[in-house]
């Protein structure tokens, strides 16, 4: 089996490793770029500490999904402070925009020639800048992947923005910066998270490498996803954010599938948050590639592994797994596709338009669009 392996330089992992932040970030020179979220205290603790060890720094807020246009805006005002590094701290869609940032600030051509789909997916023309990944949130394994996702309204499409240098040159990913995240974040993020160890387990792309890390995560995300829904756990949240970040690392190696090709559509349409499409997705996209494999062994071992594990996990039995798991997520209270603003008319264009995307490419089958149809129309 022939594969190739790309992992962020260095991984911090842990409770309390935000504290060395500062002094390793200080080591990768005077001016950095702070991209965080609006509500993350702890980025406050870090500005400070930057400045206080005679650091320059340049703060850009994210607010919500990024968009292309802020991308721009905030390319603009930091090219002009040309900073040493970037760094990220807070949810996916944050550490999305600060990779982005990173890999386009030496960017010498218009940044729209390096995305997918609405550019020219060209390679970067100059090395990324060095980029610190510091996760706020257990779900989308960022910290570790190599691509950013940034949404363009005119084309109601969110679009990857992709390259090899683009892996972080630092992680640190401390579990305790996700303590008290509201429930319906953690329940979104970390079906985001389950679904991303499920789905490079299935891919069409696996290795031996990334097989490993999935059969140690998905028991955990399960496990950890359960407990969370029902009470606030320091274990559990420690479970989840390893769960989150061997899944980036292993979508980064292998590659997703059906539910992530429809997610990148539906969120560029409604707005919807990427890990609560993903999970809604997530039983019917199962059970539809399930049935699809039926004559391959090796395949339905694969899907059969999985079944008994998120059997174990929901405490029901591995045949009744799939379905187990819509209940469940059902009786969590994730919303379903129309309560998130996405369009039952538009289901046959998502349908057509998801076919397109570089996750579904990696699906362990090649799903017609009448069967992608309904595993939409199940999602209403």
């Amino acid at each position: 089996m022939e594969f190739s392996l790309r992992f962020p330089g260095r991984i911090l992992f842990g409770r309390d490793e935000r504290h060395a932040s500062a002094d390793l970030i200080a080591r990768y020179g005077a001016r950095v770029a702070l991209v965080r979220g609006r509500s993350v205290d702890w980025a406050d603790t870090l500005e400070d500490a930057l400045r206080e060890a005679g650091r320059t720094v340049e703060v850009i807020i994210s607010r919500g999904e990024p968009s292309y246009p802020d991308l721009r805006d905030a390319l603009e005002r930091l090219r002009e402070m040309r900073p040493d590094c970037v760094v990220a701290v807070g949810g996916g869609a944050v550490l999305d925009l600060g990779k982005a940032l990173a890999a386009l600030i030496p960017a010498a051509s218009d940044p729209i020639v390096h995305f997918e789909l609405v550019g020219e997916g060209r390679p970067l023309n100059a090395p990324p800048l060095p980029f610190i990944a510091i996760p706020t949130t257990a779900g989308t394994g960022a910290e570790a992947t190599r691509n950013a996702v940034i949404q363009f309204p005119e084309h109601r499409r969110k679009v990857s923005l992709r390259d090899d240098r683009m892996m972080a040159s630092l992680a640190i990913v401390d579990p305790a910066l996700t303590d008290r995240c509201p429930r319906a974040v953690t329940l979104a993020s970390g079906l985001d998270a389950l679904t991303q160890v499920i789905e490079p387990y299935l891919c069409s792309r696996a290795n031996i490498l990334t097989d490993a890390l999935c059969r140690d995560a998905i028991p955990r995300a399960i496990h950890a996803l359960v407990q969370l829904m029902a009470e606030e756990s320091t274990n559990a949240r420690d479970e989840m954010a390893r769960a989150s970040l061997f899944g980036g690392m292993a979508l980064g190696n292998a590659g997703l599938g059906a539910v992530h090709g429809f997610a990148g559509v539906i969120g560029g349409q409604s707005g919807a948050a990427h890990g609560a499409i993903c999970g809604r997705l997530l039983p019917g996209v199962l059970q539809a590639n399930r049935a699809a494999v039926a004559s391959d062994a090796a395949m339905v071992a694969r899907f059969d592994e999985v079944a008994d594990w998120l059997g174990e996990g929901l405490a029901v039995a591995w045949t009744d797994a799939f379905t187990a798991l819509e209940r469940q997520i059902d009786e969590w209270g994730l919303p379903r596709l129309g309560a998130m603003g996405v369009d039952s008319d538009e289901i046959e264009e998502i349908a057509r338009l998801s076919k397109s995307s570089s996750s579904m490419a990696a699906n362990p089958v090649t799903l017609g669009e009448d069967v992608l149809c309904d595993i939409l129309r199940a999602a209403f």
